[in-house]
């Protein structure tokens, strides 16, 4: 069995495409799938790195037009962003993405934009909304190998990589919102998996107002905001290991799952007793039950991403502490300098506007979004409107399922879409 895993908050997938698959991706090159439905490295793949985006390799060659935009936030990153307008062959309905209703997707942890473009057109989230009327924007965080950019930081160094998701939640987010927003003039429907439904439920929390009147609704796939329950060992173990804040990793402020440093942490995890690195699809996210070999193959021939390193400290004190809360700096002096208190502030989910229409899926056999954390999630969000708060639970899917199912579409995305069109 090929293990892998999407976005999550901790070392799940690394640990499989680093370890044990000697995955080597070039930095800035995107692999894509000749045809639909049959994935393998395509002549695109052959173009110098820096000119092949997600666009090249793994869109227009199935006939959607699309567009490579970039996005500036607040504190300087520049972010790559995807524009897929209309439908097949200008197909979906409108004219060129004019008047259509725009939609959001972020991906999460250690991946980027391909997360929503790993399956046939058919089975894609992406392709699906394009095909469905929408007007689909893809965005990919910074760190990600479209997005190290930044007006006055080089990636190479390592003030650029000074950022964890609290950063995402009030930069990130909010320059793409703003972006789709200004580009369309519509309120934006979103689309998070696993840590883009973390960033996304904490800037709704704390930016609700500003937010809600650029969003029309949200879809949240495997919801990640309370990690106390996960059932994962290899998840749990790599949580603890992110003890002693930055020192984790001799000071390695980008953490990148191909080089040096984190190749040898990575590889200390897998030795531990009881950690079957070989299995890790199953021990860390639960068990699958819908994915597909040649998907798993694009996807670990395009994987895995870096992310700052004090993003995975933050992830790993979320599974900790049991609450969600702003990055600590384990230090009472530092706390105070950056936030006035001892203690870092909580991110308070029960200030999520009650009147934004949620579509919340989730797994029975997820080990990561765990279904009673998913109930804790729920209950911060009990004095939300009855009708704007879609819940869905699907007995048969564990994380991966939700974005690389090839069964996604009948089982999540049809209701998905139904959704996004009552609204």
């Amino acid at each position: 069995m090929v293990a892998v895993l999407v976005h999550d908050t901790n070392l799940r997938w690394v640990l499989v495409s680093f370890c044990f698959l000697g995955l080597v991706v070039e930095p800035h090159l995107a692999y894509g799938s000749s045809r639909a439905g049959a994935f393998a490295q395509t002549d695109a793949a052959l173009v110098p790195p820096e000119l092949v985006g997600l666009c090249a390799s793994s869109v227009t060659i199935h006939g959607y037009n699309c567009q490579e935009l970039e996005v500036k936030t607040e504190d300087g990153y520049i972010l790559s962003m995807q524009r897929i307008p209309q439908g097949r062959g200008g197909g979906g309905g409108g004219g060129g993405g004019k008047d259509k209703q725009p939609v959001l997707l972020q991906h999460g942890v250690l991946v980027d934009g391909m997360t929503w473009l790993l399956n046939s057109p058919d089975e894609s989230l992406a392709f699906i909304l394009a095909d469905s009327g929408f007007d689909v924007w893809i965005a990919n965080t910074r760190g990600t190998r479209f997005s190290r950019g930044h007006a006055t930081l080089d990636s190479a160094k390592p003030p650029y990589w000074n950022w964890s998701w609290d950063e995402l939640v009030a930069y990130d987010l909010p320059a793409a919102f703003d972006f789709v927003y200004r580009q369309t003039g519509q309120k934006i429907d979103y689309v998070g998996h696993s840590m883009g439904t973390l960033v996304a439920l904490a800037s709704f929390a704390t930016q609700g107002n500003e937010l809600v009147s650029k969003l029309k609704s949200a879809a949240l796939l495997s919801p990640v905001a309370y990690l106390s329950h996960m059932t994962t060992t290899i998840g749990i173990l790599a949580a603890r290991a992110f003890v002693g804040e930055l020192t984790t990793l001799m000071g390695v402020a980008e953490f990148n799952p191909k080089g040096e440093a984190v190749g040898k942490f990575l590889r200390c995890l897998c030795s531990t007793p009881g950690v079957d690195c070989y299995d890790l699809m199953t021990s860390f996210t639960g068990r699958n039950c819908c994915l597909n070999a040649s998907t798993v193959e694009l996807f670990l021939k395009n994987e895995p991403q870096s992310t700052a390193t004090k993003n995975m400290v933050h992830l790993a004190q979320t599974v900790r502490d049991g609450i969600l809360q702003k990055f600590d700096f384990g230090n009472i002096n530092l706390n105070m300098e950056h936030y006035g208190q001892a203690r870092p502030p909580v991110y308070n989910l029960s200030n999520i506007p009650s009147n934004l229409p949620l579509f919340i899926s989730y797994g029975g056999q997820d080990a990561l979004s765990d279904v009673r954390d998913v109930e804790i999630l729920l209950d911060s969000l009990k004095f939300h409107e009855g009708d704007k708060l879609t819940i869905q639970f699907v007995k048969d899917f564990a994380h991966a399922d939700f974005v690389m199912g090839v069964s996604a579409k009948e089982v999540v995305y049809d209701a998905l879409v139904a959704f996004f069109k009552r609204q």
